[in-house]
């Protein structure tokens, strides 16, 4: 799980990588819920996972994200 730094303004969210599958994120941190943004070569069991350990892992992502986000600033 990763962030890019190239990615303008979007929202916050985590990619993800494992072989040749690829899947995006949202993340609303107002109602603690993640919107898949898009799947690619990924079956259901394994986008249930990454829900799970996005879950399991909600609020350090999004510490993550906020300092990765401060640290860009000019």
């Amino acid at each position: 799980m990763f962030f890019y730094a190239n990615e303008g303004n979007e929202p916050i969210h985590i990619h993800c990588i494992n072989g040749d599958m690829e899947c995006k994120f949202w993340i609303d941190v107002e109602s603690f819920d993640i919107q898949e943004a898009f799947a690619f070569k990924m079956s259901p069991r394994d986008k249930r996972q990454i829900r799970k350990i996005i879950f399991e892992h909600f609020e350090y992502i999004v510490e993550q994200w906020q300092e990765f986000q401060r640290r860009r600033q000019p």
